[in-house]
């Protein structure tokens, strides 16, 4: 009897995957389905009329022929991100390593919150051999003031990551930067450009990291970003340990 109850399960599953297979077919958005809402320099929407009278709204950093939705399967898997969220840990010799984050006032929240450094792949560092470094090395250096070295270990956690698929299209790389030397006085927040916000740093212990995950919010009571929650996961797991040259 047992074996009969389980059958169904199983060809339910074998069902569900051919559904799902089906479906991506009928649902590939191309080029000429989505439609400009609305642009601006760095934000546009896009109407992705998958199916008829069938409407769904991206936003996005993209242009029309770049989404992410009208990629092939093969250019899917070899985009770029839109921008790299650095995690960045400072390993004195003889000294606790300490994640290095910041105060950035986010617009969307409306208050300054718990940052990793953060930015937007530009022209230039697309054409670098390696884009994401060179904007993870361009945005150190912007938000706290530190240039790297060949002293210092930058590595790649995950090349690309969306954020929040069901609304947008952006993605960030996740990289990480062990920097084993004294940087403390370098740290700075005068490079900032454009309409960027901070508000002074926080060295962060692993013991701290684990009261700012297990609480979910820092000292204020406010909540962080999802960059910043991998980050503390990364430093108090050690799995920036395994990472390292």
């Amino acid at each position: 009897m047992e074996q009969e109850k389980r059958q169904p399960r199983y060809a339910a599953k074998g069902k569900c995957r051919e559904m799902a297979i089906n479906k991506e077919e009928e649902i590939r958005i191309r080029k000429e389905q989505a439609e400009p809402v609305y642009d601006s320099r760095f934000i546009k929407v896009f109407d992705l009329q998958y199916a008829p009278e069938k409407h769904y709204y991206d936003v996005s950093r993209r242009s029309a022929e770049n989404l992410a939705a009208v990629k092939t399967e093969e250019e899917f898997r070899n985009m770029l991100p839109d921008a790299v969220s650095c995690i960045v840990i400072l390993e004195e010799e003889g000294q606790e390593p300490k994640l290095l984050l910041s105060r950035e006032y986010r617009f969307p929240a409306g208050r300054f919150l718990l940052s990793v450094p953060a930015g937007l792949l530009d022209e230039e560092d697309k054409r670098a051999e390696n884009p994401v470094f060179s904007a993870a090395r361009r945005e150190i250096q912007e938000e706290t003031g530190i240039s790297l070295t060949e002293e210092d270990s930058i590595q790649m956690i995950n090349p690309l990551v969306f954020s929040t698929p069901g609304m947008t299209d952006e993605s960030n790389a996740l990289v990480q930067i062990v920097i084993r030397r004294n940087v403390t006085g370098q740290l700075s927040q005068t490079g900032a450009v454009g309409g960027e916000c901070f508000n002074g740093f926080r060295l962060v212990g692993k013991e701290e990291a684990e009261a700012l995950l297990r609480q979910g919010v820092d000292e204020n009571g406010f909540f962080y970003s999802v960059y910043t929650w991998m980050a503390l996961i990364c430093f108090v797991t050690g799995f920036w340990i395994d990472k390292k040259d």
